[in-house]
Order: C-alpha cells, then structure tokens, then sequence
C-alpha cells in the first residue's frame, strides 16, 4: 500500500514538472488566487463590523454604500478569478502540449516490433485521451495549490479570530474525512486506468471500421461492426458508471461527516448568542467564514479526485515515454555514407518469442544484382528483407552491408541507402508532390516531376484537377491501385538509394496497371542491388538469382531456367501457375 502510495506521489510530481516552463503563468495565477483567498476572507471578517454600525450604530451611510461595495468586491474577486483561470488554464495547456509531443516523439522513434504489440487505437488513446485528463489533473491540482488552500486559511484565521472554541469544534471533523477520500481515491485512479484502456479499444474499434470500410460494406456487415461498437461502448460505460459512483460519494460523504461539526457550532454558538456572551453580528460573521470555508475544502476534495484520474492516466502516458526502443546506435556506430550495395545475410537467425522464423540463413547479393525471394507463404521473405532496415535485428548471426555488420553503422544512415516499395501502398492525405517527396523532403518541382515520369505516373498526374498539387485524400483513397503503387515507386525513384526492397510490389495489380508498375520498377532497379519478393513468378524471371525460402531456411538458388530444370520446390510452383 505504501509502495503504491509512494509510485502515485513520483507520478504525479513527474506530472506538475512539465509546468515548471511556465512558472510565469503560474505566478501570475497564484496572484489571482491571493486576490481571491484574500476577498472570501475579507467578506466573512467585515460581516460582523458592517452590521454592528448598521443595526446597532444605525449608521445610515454605511448602509446606503453598501450595495456598491459589495458590487465593487465581487467584480475586483471575480477579476482575480478570471486572471487565476486563465493563466492556471494555459499553462496546464501548454504543459500537456508538450506532454503530448513527448508522447508521439517517442512513439514515432520506437521500433517496430512495439507497433506489432500495441494496437493503433491504444497508442491513440494515450496521445489524445489520456494526455487531455492529464491536463485536467495539472490544471485543477494546481488551482487547489493556490486558490482553495489561500481561500481555506484565509477563512480559517476569520474563524479563529472570531471564536477560537468554536472553530476548533467545527474543524475537528475535518480528519475523518481524510480516510475515506483516500480510499474513494485510490479506487478513482484504478477505474481512470482500466477507463483510458477500455476507450483505447474503442479507438481501434473506430479505426478498424473506419480504414476497412469498403470490405464492411462489400460483405453488408455493417449491423455487425455496429454491434461490436456498442458492446466496446457498454465496456466503457459500466466502468464509467462505478467511477461516476464513487466521485459521487466523495461530496456526499464529506457534507454529512462535517455536518455534525456544524450541529455542534450552531448548538453552542447558538447558546452563547441567547445568553448574551457574544452578539449576533459576531455569530453571524463566524457562520458565514464557516460556510464559505466549506467550498474550498469541497474542491480540495475534487482536486483530490481529479488528481488521483490524472494519475491513472499519466501512468499509461509515462509507460510511452519510458519506453525504451528494441532498435538503437551501438555506441562506437558511425555513419554508412553511400553504400556500394553489397548485401550478406551471414548464418542470420531470427525468432518472435519462442517461434524461429528464419533458421542459419546464409546469403550473398553483389552491387547491381537483382535477387529474387520466392516460396510458400510465411516462409520468413518479408522478415530476412526487415533485417536489412533494421526494423529487427537478427537474434544470431549477422547483415552486413559492403562488409561491415550494419549494426556497427548509424541506423539514419543505413536508412538513407535503402528504399522500399512494399504490397502495401502506404500514402498520406496529402498533396501527391509531397507524397512523392517522401524520398527526398527538400526536392524541387523539377526532380518530382522527373521521379513521376520515371515511375510512369506523369501522364495519369496532369489529368487530376490540380495535377501534382491535388490531395489524393486518406490512405490515397482517390487514386487506382495502380496508379497508388507508382506514386509509392516515384517516391523510391526519388530517394535514389543504392539498395531497394520490393516486397510484393504488384501482386494487387491488374494486367495492364502491372505491366505499366513493372515497367517503373525496371526503370527503378538499374543499378541498384534489388531484394524482390514475389509470389507471381512471372514478373521474376529476368532476376539474376532466385532464392527459395521455404519454413525460414534457403531450400534452392538458381536462375528460373536452372530452377525449372531442378524440379524442387519453385518448379512446382511454377507448375502451379502456369498449369493453365
């Protein structure tokens, strides 16, 4: 329990940190809340003075200003008010700004098997949902900090002030509702985690559905994903119903322990007033610190609530940030500079957990080769060509490029030198110059223009509304499929990068949209070491090497004709699609 206790305080510090940029605004803040304190303070004191010469003095002229002043105090505590939530309010803005660029820094720099582990619509949640509870912890701790605690002792020295006793009796209920707030709290804070985990899987319901549309609809299963959203949706009600319940208990539980202290002030105040020991101007004056003194102690309470929220949420945040990549420089790695592009996979093994994807792979490619990866499906072609990347590392044995373990090497260098074309065309809602430019971020009209004609994509560009400058929407949603994979090769034209990955690049592709890529691909592969994979073994044939991969071992090396020849395993494959 104490080591829980101890992880919430080293959280939630880590959390105010990110404000101290922003002391200024803080400062500033923490003024308004003195103004404010200090006014809730003033009204409970001159109550009792303000009546005695009123009622008692009969001092007319005090009554006939006093509409105004009251007018006065409240637009100077409401002034505070304003300055004390605008400036609490845009520093812990702010603050979670930078928060929430942390958080995508370090997701956009972390390998990728942490991608395969977590769902998009998780790691969505974390920059988006969780981040804004935080903001609400940060802004509502830190007002609590300065306004509800300067407003709680200002009014507390009223009381004292005024009657000693009786401010003793109504605060001495105060600590026993400290316990139940703790455990109330701590039961918030379980409920914010497990809370932000059941929106994450909303998101990446909400992503699914959304990224996958055309086959929802083409197979008339929309009921189905409407289905699966309102049951993901029901998960996260029933937890926001509990954590609804015991925010709701805090108040409650708080007014009825305190409202025994208030019996108890009224009883003897009550008394000592009927008795003639104190007069009802000063009483008066104590019930009113009393009753103001109540709302600050009540958002100290919420504070306390929020905070415990902003906790739970931090935690998941803090789990991004501290996470640490698989894939990182060696500290003596230097810079590749323009590779040759000799590729040797040297006795690689790699394995997801306990499973070997590829066992003792032995492998050579010379500068300007093109060598070709076919074989049955899960075979381990799209993991050997990762390793060249270093989106994994092999667990034995070694990649080396132009002789030397690429590991030793810069991972921004080695990335300079290879290009891809994956079967997925990944593109962005954005204009198609800047998606071509991708391979090279500061290229000119020209140089894209030149990649477009080169990648055969020219033509097909000058007929859209805009031309280069058109917005080919989300994912490419307003281009073919063919027209989108020679987009993905004008962008690896572009790049100019001695070493090129094809993972699949046509297998989507009608006839005519394949012959016209295939015909980019060649123009793209002249002169480069080129890694292909393939499972139409039509579009391989010219290959200088073709190497079968088979259950994460080389089963075959051949050139086609010396693989038909050979009557293995890529010879039945031909004959596979070729029976017709």
């Amino acid at each position: 329990m104490q080591r829980v206790q101890q992880q919430g305080r080293k959280v939630f510090f880590r959390l105010l940190g990110y404000s101290r940029p922003y002391a200024w605004r803080i400062a500033l803040a923490a003024v308004g809340s003195l103004g404010v304190g200090g006014m809730d303070g003033a009204i409970a004191y001159l109550v009792e003075p303000v009546l005695k010469k009123i009622f008692s003095g009969q001092d007319m002229r005090i009554f006939y200003l006093l509409p105004f002043g009251i007018v006065l105090m409240f637009m100077l505590r409401g002034l505070c008010r304003y300055t004390n939530d605008y400036f609490i309010c845009t520093a812990g803005q702010l603050a979670v700004q930078d928060v929430r660029n942390e958080v995508y820094d370090r997701q956009m720099h972390l390998s990728l098997g942490f991608f395969h582990r977590h769902g998009a619509g998780s790691l969505m949640s974390r920059v988006l949902t969780d981040v804004g509870m935080m903001q609400d912890g940060v802004a509502q701790v830190i007002n609590g900090l300065f306004r509800d605690v300067i407003s709680s002792v200002s009014l507390l020295c009223v009381l004292f002030y005024r009657d000693w006793k009786l401010a003793l009796i109504s605060i001495v209920v105060i600590p026993l509702t400290v316990l139940p707030a703790q455990k109330i709290g701590k039961r918030i804070k379980t409920l914010a985690k497990v809370g932000q985990e059941k929106i994450g899987v909303i998101a990446s319901v909400l992503q699914e559905t959304f990224s996958g549309i055309k086959v929802i609809k083409a197979f008339g299963l929309e009921d189905r994903e409407v289905e699966r959203f309102k049951r993901a949706n029901k998960d996260y009600y029933l937890l926001a119903r509990k954590n609804i319940k015991y925010n709701g208990l805090s108040t409650p539980i708080m007014e009825f322990v305190t409202s025994f202290g208030i019996a108890a002030v009224v009883w003897v105040g009550g008394s000592s007033v009927m008795h003639g020991q104190k007069s009802a101007s000063e009483f008066f004056s104590f019930i009113t610190a009393m009753a103001l003194f109540s709302n600050p102690i009540k958002r100290l309470i919420g504070s306390y609530n929020t905070m415990q929220r902003a906790i739970g949420a931090a935690d998941r945040v803090f789990e991004i940030i501290d996470e640490k990549p698989e894939i990182v420089d060696a500290p003596d790695a230097q810079d590749l500079g323009r590779a040759n592009g000799e590729i040797e996979f040297r006795n690689v093994s790699f394995r997801y957990e306990d499973d070997y994807v590829l066992q003792n792979v032995s492998l050579k490619a010379s500068r300007g080769e093109v060598i070709a990866l076919v074989g049955p499906s899960g075979g381990g072609k799209t993991t050997l060509v990762s390793l060249i990347t270093r989106f994994y590392d092999p667990n034995d044995g070694a990649v080396l490029i132009d002789g030397v373990d690429i590991r030793k090497r810069t991972l921004k260098s080695l990335l300079d030198q290879v290009a891809l074309v994956d079967q997925e065309t990944i593109l962005f809602n954005d204009t198609i110059a800047n998606n071509i430019r991708y391979g090279s971020t500061y290229a000119t009209d020209a140089e894209v223009e030149a990649a477009a004609r080169a990648a055969y994509a020219h033509d097909f560009v000058l007929e859209l509304p805009e031309g280069y400058e058109t917005n080919i929407g989300d994912r490419g949603v307003r281009l073919s499929g063919g027209q989108r994979q020679r987009i993905c090769i004008a962008r690896a034209i572009l790049k100019n990068a001695p070493i090129l990955l094809l993972d699949e690049a046509t297998s989507a592709l009608d006839t005519e949209s394949e012959i016209m890529v295939q015909n980019a691909l060649n123009n793209l592969m002249k002169n480069r070491t080129t890694l292909v994979i393939a499972h139409r073994l039509s579009t391989i044939t010219h290959a200088d090497r073709i190497v079968v991969i088979e259950k994460g071992t080389v089963a075959e090396v051949g050139s086609h004709q010396a693989l038909l020849e050979n009557e293995g395993i890529y010879s039945r494959l031909h004959g596979m699609q070729f029976k017709s």
